[in-house]
Order: C-alpha cells, then structure tokens, then sequence
C-alpha cells in the first residue's frame, strides 16, 4: 500500500507542477532568475553575469533523478555508500557528454543536449556496475543487481527528463514549428493550445524570430509523456518488474524522441534525420538486447518505506545538494545572454 501511496503523492504533486509552468513559463520574465555584477563597464554601469531558471530547474532536475536512485536501490537494501559510488563515476561523464554531444552534433560551444547524453548514459551504466562491484563490492559486502539498477537508472531518467524539459520552457529552446505550417490534424490538436513565447533573449527568438507566434507546445508534450512513463515504470519497479520498468522507460522515451523531432523546429544539425533521432534508434535497440543478456538475480521485493528512510543520512543530504549546485553553476549560467546593470541610493528611504 505505501508504494502506491507513494506513486499517487508523487504524480498529484508533478502534475500541480506541470500545469503552473505550462501556463507561466513561455513568459518573458521566467528566463532570468537573477544577474552577478562582474566588472565596471562605466561610473555607473556594471557588465553583469545572467542566471538563468533553466539552470534551476535543470538542477532539480538532476536532484530528483539522483534522489530517486537513492530511494529506489535503498528499498531493495543496497547500501547508500555503494550507491554513491556509482554515481560518482556515472554523473560527471554524463554532464560532460551534455556539452561534449551538442558541440559535436550542433557545432555550437555554448549548448546543452540531455536527449544526446542519454545515449552515453545507456553506454557506460554496465561499466560503471561492473567497476564498483570490483572496486567497492568487497568493502560493502554487497554487489550491485545490474538489472534492478538499470531498471531504477532508467526510472530516474525519465523522471528526470519530464522535469528537466520545463527549463526548456524557460528558455524557449527546443521548441516547436509554428502551428500554421503544420498539417491540418496537428492545427486541430493544438489550435489555441499552442506556446506562445515572449522575450526576444529566448532562443526561439533569436534563433528563428519565432517569438510572439504560436508553436506546437512540444516541450510540454515531452514533459508529459516522460511523467506518466516515469509513473508507469515507478509502479512496475515497486512489483519486482525491473525488466519491464527497464524496457518500457528506456524505449518509449527514445522512440518518443524519435518522432518529437519532427514536430520541432530549432537547430539539432543536418539531414533530414537527425543525428539525435539515430542515437535514440540506437538507444531502443541497445536497450532491449542489454535486458535481454543480463542475468537476473533475486532480490528482495522494494519498499518505499525504507527507501525513504535511506535518504536520512548526512552524506545522501549533503550529496544531493552537491549535485544541485555543481548542476546550475555548470547550467545555470548563461553564456548567450548578457546584462548591464546600475545602482542607486533611495533617497527617500534614507
């Protein structure tokens, strides 16, 4: 029952989420969160650094997949530490291949691809298991299940991805085709329920003068889609499914990717597939053969409650919140946008 109970918390609490930043988002004010004076530009103006909210909320993004990997190895009684472990070798190879894609598929210095990175994440979480079994197994007394972490990796994920597609909102990247160029089925759907972005410092923008049109709301339909998938697998996992909340996470969100990007209309790099859209083919077929030829092992049956209770130790704590703040100073900064700013005395508050 508390499994449940948990997954119904959950999902009541992403979709209040969801349906404010749908709503607030493609807004002009929701791209800045703050700006860094960093040097005089004049007597009284200062170059300022710009902070962004999609920094923010990619970081929460990355919070929430780490801490649902903590929740989900900790119900099934892997320890905290070997945990740690194995993200200390998966995260910073992950947030590196974000930058590392997008520069090689895009050409462009200053961009992010979570949809690329996932690929990689897929290539090097087997590895990463082998090596902290070899390395910290024997410390802990414990190996890792691979199938059972494949499985709550993939959970993470898609979790992750659902929320972490919010700041895509904020900034006004990975957008959709104007509405009007589309087919009549799709201006059926999404007439007068389209994006409409305000703001010419979003990437739409200043990268195609889309601002002000009305999009396909792509960025929200991925949202979406990646929270009830997310949901879905969370409930199969908390049944022992780990092959089916494995499979099922990791193929309908790269096959969700692969038809997405017809509907998008920012840069992902030539031809007509792209890229991105082959690596997410890769990604299903790799998937599916990796379930197919790991062994599974027996392991207890997961319990949310404790779970939960892993979570309350210093070091999980002081991790997460770690990964939050390496996340946004390595995001949240904007590179692409600029400000000046000035300041001055209230003289009626003196």
């Amino acid at each position: 029952m508390w499994n449940e109970l948990f997954v119904a918390v959950l999902a009541l609490c992403l979709v209040q989420l969801l349906r404010w930043c749908f709503r607030a988002l493609p807004n002009e004010k929701w791209q800045i969160l703050g700006c860094i004076p960093l040097s005089k530009e004049g007597s009284d103006r200062w170059k300022g650094l710009n902070l962004t909210y999609y920094g923010l909320f990619v970081s929460a993004a990355v919070v929430a997949a780490t801490w649902m990997i903590f929740v989900l190895m900790g119900s099934i009684g892997v320890p905290i530490g070997i945990i740690g472990v194995l993200l200390l070798l998966i995260l910073p190879v992950w947030a590196l291949a974000t930058k590392l894609t997008a520069r090689l598929v895009e050409k462009k210095l200053h961009t992010f691809t979570i949809g690329g990175a996932t690929f990689v994440l897929l290539l090097i979480t087997p590895p990463a298991v082998f090596l902290t079994n070899a390395l910290a197994g024997p410390k802990f007394g414990v190996q890792v299940p691979m199938l059972p972490f494949l499985a709550a990796m993939a959970v993470a994920y898609t979790m992750g991805e659902g929320i972490g597609r919010l700041a895509c909102i904020s900034f006004g990247c990975c957008y959709g085709k104007p509405i009007s160029q589309c087919g009549p089925t799709i201006r059926r759907i999404f007439e007068r329920h389209g994006f409409i972005f305000t703001g010419k410092t979003k990437k739409i923008a200043y990268e195609s003068g889309l601002d002000e049109q009305e999009v396909v709301p792509i960025q929200a339909i991925t949202s979406s889609v990646h929270i009830v998938l997310g949901l879905a697998a969370l409930l199969l996992y908390f049944h022992s499914a780990f092959f089916s909340a494995f499979v099922l996470s990791m193929t309908a969100t790269q096959g969700w990717r692969v038809f997405s990007e017809t509907l998008r209309a920012d840069y992902r790099g030539g031809g007509k597939i792209t890229a991105y859209q082959v690596m997410a083919g890769l990604g299903i077929v790799y998937t599916v053969l990796l379930a197919l030829f790991v062994p599974v092992q027996a392991v207890c049956r997961p319990d949310i409650v404790a779970g939960v209770a892993a979570l309350w130790h210093p070091g999980v704590i002081l991790a997460l919140q770690a990964v939050g703040f390496g996340t946004f100073l390595f995001s949240g900064r904007s590179m692409v946008t600029a400000s000046s700013l000035s300041f001055n005395v209230l003289e009626d508050k003196i």
